[in-house]
């Protein structure tokens, strides 16, 4: 599709509102790459729709804390926030946002994913579109996997990941084993140490709802994550993100990266990445007890109730997700840097099937189960999150407990023993 065509068809949007005046609308949003690619289109949402856009773009933990203050104070600071899978369901059960169940029928929104409508809905009804769904999986250097004289295999081993970072790291050549993910925040380390505690068996509550960190499982997954990382990992590591190991990774200081599916268009761009012709994928990481160490989500576009500009948030909203958005970006920017994971039509996509990583991702999105997301029965739903109001609250208080630990300020066994008090106190004033 051209991008005039493209342009044109976006165009139907406002039939969508009749003669809907010009708006300004305020968008919240989080400063991964494929948000700021979005921004630098907003000039063809405004041609085809006459709104403007103002954009307030916000590292993860701050976005995450700037719209979940608004949306419970009622503040109206935005018509749309940028959300995932865990607040979505919650705030929708609330009645917080508004309900995307008459969308217009060119939107499809029967192409969606089920993994990622499932995941932004409530009781059937949708409130928040994905404008990328993802899973984790393992980013590596394949000249360093050679050099090591390894193979990666398509579904490997926490014990494989510590061999191949053992025979990659080169601390001469600041080149480390591994980046992961060590930065407080329930959504930044906090995200990626819950989802590899399932690997190793381990939960955030048991079936009656008690917290355990008390158990050897969670002792095994974090004095794991900490050796590996102490032994094999970049200097710093405890206060590292997302956006901090992605660099890294570029810059050719990372033989293997551990994290969102959607890097993948990033680490494999030329324009960015020193190493872009030598990066190969593999599921996310087991311990041979039947889960992967990958997670489940959504970065979607969700509307605030109360907002008095709902009509052009929803035209936004349409434009954003839509097919013809992929179609726009594929045709300037080519199909390895659309928005992934979150329709099928993109997976049907044969110039799309030719992108290196477009299988893997949809693997392990697949692979992800947030209803059975642990080797023990738990009572939550939820991959790298337990889908409860408290969460969020508690998982960023342990998250900090377990950077500190990483950092050398205290042990992996008191930071455990603080978790296991902490969520035990929430909970219980919660009345769980």
């Amino acid at each position: 599709m051209s991008i005039k065509k493209t342009i044109l068809s976006a165009t139907a949007l406002t039939a969508l509102a009749g003669a809907l005046s010009a708006e300004t609308i305020t968008i919240a949003t989080v400063n991964n790459g494929d948000m700021v690619r979005m921004q630098g289109y907003t000039d063809e949402f405004t041609k085809a729709t006459g709104h403007e856009v103002e954009w307030v773009t916000l590292e993860e933990n701050v976005l995450r804390q700037r719209v979940t203050t608004d949306i419970t104070t009622k503040g109206g600071q935005f018509d749309i926030m940028t959300i995932g899978m865990y607040e979505t369901p919650i705030w929708g059960a609330n009645g917080w946002l508004v309900a995307l169940d008459d969308l217009s029928e060119e939107y499809d929104a029967d192409d969606i994913l089920p993994a990622m409508s499932g995941g932004l809905s409530h009781d059937g009804t949708l409130y928040a579109a994905p404008f990328y769904g993802e899973s984790s999986m393992i980013m590596y250097r394949t000249d360093l996997m050679e050099k090591a004289g390894l193979e990666m295999p398509v579904s490997p081993t926490w014990d494989f990941i510590r061999e191949a970072a053992a025979g990659m790291t080169d601390r001469d050549a600041d080149i480390n084993g591994v980046c992961l993910r060590g930065k407080a925040g329930w959504g930044e380390g906090g995200a990626f140490i819950t989802a590899m505690s399932n690997s190793f068996g381990a939960r955030w509550f048991d079936e009656n709802w008690q917290p355990t960190f008390d158990s050897p499982e969670w002792f095994n997954t974090v004095s794991f994550f900490k050796s590996l990382m102490d032994d094999y990992g970049p200097a710093g590591y405890a206060t590292n993100g997302f956006n901090e190991n992605l660099n890294l990774f570029q810059q050719g200081k990372c033989g293997m990266w551990i994290d969102a599916t959607v890097a993948a268009s990033f680490v494999t761009n030329p324009t960015d990445s020193t190493v872009a012709d030598s990066v190969g994928f593999a599921l996310a990481p087991n311990t041979g007890l039947g889960k992967n160490s990958n997670w489940l989500w959504a970065w979607a576009l969700a509307i605030p109730a109360g907002t008095q500009k709902e009509a052009a948030a929803k035209e936004f909203i349409e434009w954003a997700t839509s097919k013809d958005y992929i179609d726009l970006v594929a045709a300037n920017e080519g199909w390895a840097n659309v928005p992934p994971g979150a329709r099928q039509s993109l997976y049907d996509n044969p110039n799309y099937q030719e992108v290196p990583f477009a299988q893997m991702t949809l693997d392990s999105i697949l692979s992800a189960d947030p209803n059975n997301p642990t080797v023990k029965p738990v009572p939550y739903v939820g991959v790298q999150f337990a889908a409860i109001p408290e969460f969020a609250g508690i998982a960023s208080q342990v998250s900090q407990e377990f950077s500190a630990a990483y950092a050398g300020q205290q042990t992996v066994e008191e930071a455990l023993e603080k978790a296991q008090a902490i969520t035990s106190e929430e909970m219980e004033a919660a009345g769980y």
